[in-house]
C-alpha cells in the first residue's frame, strides 16, 4: 500500500510539475525559428533624393507583420537617439504591400517611398549603411540569434567606424536569427 501511496505521488507531482511547465510556456516563450539567410545588397541604391554624398544614412526595413521586429525596435530607438545627434539620418522602408504603424518611439524615422533594389531583399528586420558619399558601406540584419541589442549589434560599429571617417564595405553577410521572407511568396 505504502509503495502504491508513493507511487500516486509521484505521479501527481509529475502531472502538475508538466502542466506547470506547459503553462509558462504557451504564456511566455515564443518559438524561434533559427534561420540562416544570406543578405545581398549588390542591387540596393539610394533613391534619387538621398543618392550621392550627404550624411551618413540608414535605411531600416520593415515588415510590420514580423515578429522577428519585436527585439530590434527598441534597439533601432536607441540608435536613433544616439546616433541622430551625430548628424546620422534615419530612414524606413516598410514592405510594399503591408499596413502597419511604426511605434511611437520610431516617429523620427523619415519614409522612404522607394529603394531600387529593395524588391531582392530576401528578409527583415534588415538595415542599410551608406556612407558621407552614397556609397553602400553594410547591408544585413542588426544582430545575430533570436534578440538585438547594443552588445550584439553589428550596426554600432560600422556607424562609429563612418562617423570616425574610416572606409567600410559590408554589404553582403550570412547571419543566422529571426527573419521574415521580405519577398512575395509565390502563389
Amino acid at each position: 500500500m505504502r509503495i502504491f501511496t508513493t507511487l500516486l505521488t509521484t505521479l501527481v507531482c509529475a502531472a502538475l510539475l508538466w502542466w506547470a511547465y506547459d503553462s509558462f510556456q504557451s504564456r511566455y516563450l515564443r518559438t524561434f525559428d533559427n534561420q540562416a539567410t544570406l543578405f545581398d545588397g549588390s542591387q540596393l541604391q539610394l533613391p534619387a533624393e538621398l543618392a550621392g554624398p550627404g550624411p551618413i544614412r540608414v535605411v531600416h526595413f520593415w515588415d510590420p507583420a514580423c515578429p522577428c521586429n519585436v527585439g530590434n525596435q527598441q534597439h533601432l530607438a536607441e540608435l536613433i537617439e544616439h546616433f541622430a545627434a551625430q548628424g546620422v539620418t534615419f530612414h524606413v522602408l516598410q514592405k510594399p504591400g503591408s499596413h502597419g504603424q511604426l511605434p511611437a518611439n520610431l516617429g523620427a524615422l523619415q519614409p522612404v517611398g522607394d529603394l531600387p533594389g529593395s524588391e531582392y531583399l530576401p528578409a527583415s528586420p534588415a538595415v542599410a549603411i551608406w556612407d558621407r558619399k552614397g556609397q553602400l558601406a553594410y547591408f544585413g540584419p542588426y544582430s545575430e540569434g533570436a534578440v538585438c541589442n547594443s552588445s550584439n549589434s553589428f550596426i554600432e560599429p560600422v556607424i562609429q567606424a563612418l562617423l570616425q571617417g574610416r572606409q567600410v564595405q559590408a554589404s553582403n553577410a550570412l547571419a543566422s536569427g529571426c527573419y521574415c521572407p521580405w519577398q512575395k511568396e509565390a502563389q
